[in-house]
């Protein structure tokens, strides 16, 4: 008689898209007119003559510069193009589903570093959100960083643990689903004695801990226990200082003590500030994160980490089990080293003005990463397996310390002295010196941009990954609001970026032999963002300065390479107009894409750029900068309207000031030359189509220049200091040519 085995039912799916078959096809056709182009060039240099002019001489140079470095970037992105893939998780599959005690426990790692910058409500909802997850909460373990070592931050999640208790039940209760609850009370939520009694003890939290951010100090009649005042006075010693400082660890909330009001347990709920002194290495994010890493190995260790940013809060209580989906036992993902969610937002504007979504970095591009070894670690929403911070699948490095080991197995309470003292020592800031910490354990130092180069470097070590874009976004959050914050926050990633590029480990170089080169290239492409910024300020200026001087740089509208040209600009900007949306994007959207590409390059890829080379050169330079989370009420209208927020004279603004200004005067030149000239349409069609195209592109500068008078208009000064170095400019091309 023969048995029949049943075949478990599938916990993910992968479908390839069927747009990789057109990619394939265009990216040769492509290529063959990229070629073309470059040998073009390449003529027209050999050709030059003793009586070229030095202005064209130098800007046949500069083009054809331009044109290799966006040949170059171009063909990196055809990584991400050839294998483009749809996933799908199953959680109701899971064999463990009817029995959640087997599920596997999991430490969420929330990181914060300035209570003035990140407020600390903000934090508090994110952990709350996370601490009612649909899932055991003896499994679940929330670790706080609160790197700006403030009393303000470690208030905040005192109360949150307080409010937790009456919070939890009622979103399990009531099957809630936005279990953040700012986002909660923010929603139509229904209206019943219980929900508005909730309210109030939220806003009352809310309102305590604000006031508190608001004074710079706790008040006494919100000190409610002495235990409350013991955790307290540790800030209290004139020493300590966001500089200086030794670690704080305070157990919160113990899941096998502390109950909700229905006298469930609750999750744990660990507040550590790791110890810090002024000549000691700080490593930023990347040092934090690999402090509770050790802290919580010592606490609970357990397989599976979740890393969160403080203002990403989760939007769906079943992310776990979608994560358990590829990273189960039972998965067949044995080499699957972490699931990465793409970052999505709220409060976005109709238009998205600044491109806060960035569809190609959190969903385009990871797509055609999972066809290959999967997507990069974008440093938020995304579950590690414990195992990859201790080297590849087939090879393990040997923490040293057996309770960092993990496999370690933690049999005591976590609160207790011994284990207390252990993390104490695990935080301390000299436990790394002469270690494995950061260079081949846990997460990698080396550049700013810690997410980037720690996924690449697990990847080159041999780890998978999986991309999980379910319909309902797992984590939301919030948005920057003024073009200054957005062009900083880019120009730190910019330089650390180039920190990878440039280094031993270039993806170039080191990623080709440890990867491939498909996902080698992929890596390249976020390497080297910077040096967009080239041929963005070549195409800025230099066509609009041939064009104010009558010279054409480009071919007459009758000759067959200008049909190359028009080729290349529309064949590239339609296939990224339909990826951008085909990932639920709006051609509206994808305009405002554009346009900050080309604003990022003309400021934050090209300072960026700069500052890493004053680094390179020993120079001094800023350093790690926050992004500020917090939100102007003023700020906020305008940007709703979809107006820019300039407002400070920042220096990035300069190079997109004089580009919008010289590109007016060209495009208005251009048809005063058209006019005087016979043929000029033929012979300056290009360069007026360029510098036209600039005019569109800045029409919210000229509205801060000239027509705002509001607070976040481009200051005055900016305005002028653009205008005299554009004059400057055109004098000194000037001078050369006659």
């Amino acid at each position: 008689m023969k048995t029949t085995t049943t075949t478990p039912p599938p916990l993910h799916s992968l479908r390839p898209l069927r747009r990789r078959h057109f990619n394939r096809l265009f990216a040769a056709a492509y290529t063959a007119a990229i070629l073309s182009l470059l040998y073009h060039h390449t003529l027209t240099l050999l050709q030059s003559t003793t009586t070229t002019t030095t202005v064209s001489l130098s800007i046949s140079l500069l083009l054809f510069l331009s044109d290799a470095i966006l040949a170059y970037m171009w063909s990196t992105t055809q990584s991400f193009r050839m294998n483009p893939v749809h996933r799908r998780s199953f959680p109701e599959n899971l064999p463990e589903f009817q029995d959640r005690k087997d599920f596997p426990a999991v430490d969420i790692f929330i990181c914060t570093a300035d209570p003035h910058k990140e407020p600390p409500v903000g934090v508090a909802n994110t952990a709350l959100s996370v601490m009612a997850y649909d899932y055991p909460t003896e499994k679940l373990s929330v670790y706080v960083s609160d790197d700006g070592g403030s009393e303000l931050t470690a208030f905040a999640f005192m109360e949150a643990a307080k409010f937790g208790k009456v919070w939890l039940p009622f979103c399990r209760e009531n099957d809630v689903t936005d279990t953040c609850p700012d986002a909660y009370f923010a929603s139509n939520y229904a209206l019943t004695d219980k929900s508005l009694e909730i309210k109030m003890m939220y806003e009352s939290m809310k309102m305590k801990v604000e006031n508190a951010v608001e004074k710079g100090k706790i008040s006494e009649e919100y000190i409610t226990s002495e235990e409350e005042r013991q955790i307290l006075s540790q800030y209290c010693n004139k020493d300590f200082n966001r500089q200086s400082h030794p670690s704080v660890i305070q157990v919160l909330l113990n899941s096998n003590k502390d109950k909700d009001v229905t006298g469930k347990y609750m999750p744990n709920l660990v507040y550590v500030s790791r110890e810090k002194r002024k000549t000691s290495p700080h490593h930023f994010k990347a040092g934090a994160l690999n402090a509770l890493l050790r802290v919580s190995a010592s606490m609970t260790n357990s397989p599976i980490i979740l890393t969160l940013d403080c203002d990403m809060y989760s939007n769906d209580p079943l992310t776990v089990q979608r994560v358990l989906c590829y990273l189960a036992v039972n998965s067949g993902n044995t080499d699957c080293g972490y699931v990465q969610f793409p970052q999505r937002y709220h409060g976005l504007n109709k238009s998205d003005i600044y491109a806060s979504e960035h569809k190609r970095l959190f969903l385009a591009n990871p797509i055609g990463m999972d066809g290959l070894n999967g997507p990069n670690y974008v440093g938020t929403g995304c579950f590690f397996r414990r195992r990859v911070f201790f080297g590849g699948p087939f090879s393990y490095i040997d923490p040293e310390n057996p309770d960092l080991d993990p496999n370690h197995i933690v049999d005591k309470p976590i609160n207790s002295k011994e284990v207390l003292g252990m993390a104490h020592h695990f935080a301390s800031c000299n436990y790394e010196n002469q270690t494995n910490w950061g260079s081949k354990l846990g997460f990698r130092y080396g550049s700013l941009v810690e997410d980037y180069y720690t996924g690449y470097r697990l990847q080159c070590e041999g780890w998978r990954s999986v991309f999980c874009d379910p319909k309902r976004p797992a984590f939301l959050g919030d948005v920057p609001i003024s073009l200054n914050d957005v062009l900083s926050q880019t120009k730190r990633w910019s330089i650390g970026l180039l920190e990878v590029g440039f280094s031993k480990y270039s993806p170039i170089t080191f990623g080709v032999k440890a990867m491939g080169i498909l996902m080698a290239q992929a890596y390249a492409n976020y390497a080297f963002w910077p040096i967009w910024s080239i041929p963005i300020t070549i195409y800025a200026f230099a066509p609009s300065i041939a064009l104010l001087q009558g010279i054409p740089i480009f071919p007459k509208v009758h000759e067959p390479r200008f049909s190359l040209y028009a080729f290349l600009f529309l064949g590239a900007y339609v296939q990224d107009c339909l990826d951008f949306i085909s990932t639920r994007g709006t051609f509206q959207r994808w305009w405002s894409d554009q346009r900050i590409w080309l604003i990022r390059g003309l400021s934050s890829f090209l300072f960026g750029s700069i500052e890493y080379t004053s680094k390179r050169l020993g120079m001094a330079t800023h350093g790690f900068n926050v992004t500020s989370k917090v939100m102007d009420n003023e700020q906020s209208k305008r940007y709703n309207q979809g107006m820019f927020e300039f407002g400070v004279a920042s220096p990035m603004f300069v190079p997109l000031a004089m580009a919008a200004i010289l590109n007016l005067a060209a495009f208005l030149g251009g048809f005063v030359l058209v006019l005087k000239k016979e043929g000029g349409f033929d012979r300056f069609f290009m360069q007026i189509f360029i510098a036209g195209f600039g005019v569109l592109n800045s029409l919210p500068f000229y509205e801060a220049m000239v027509l705002r008078s509001d607070k976040g208009k481009m200051p005055m000064k900016t305005t002028i200091t653009s205008t005299l170095l554009v004059g400057i400019l055109y004098g000194i091309c000037f001078l050369c040519t006659n």
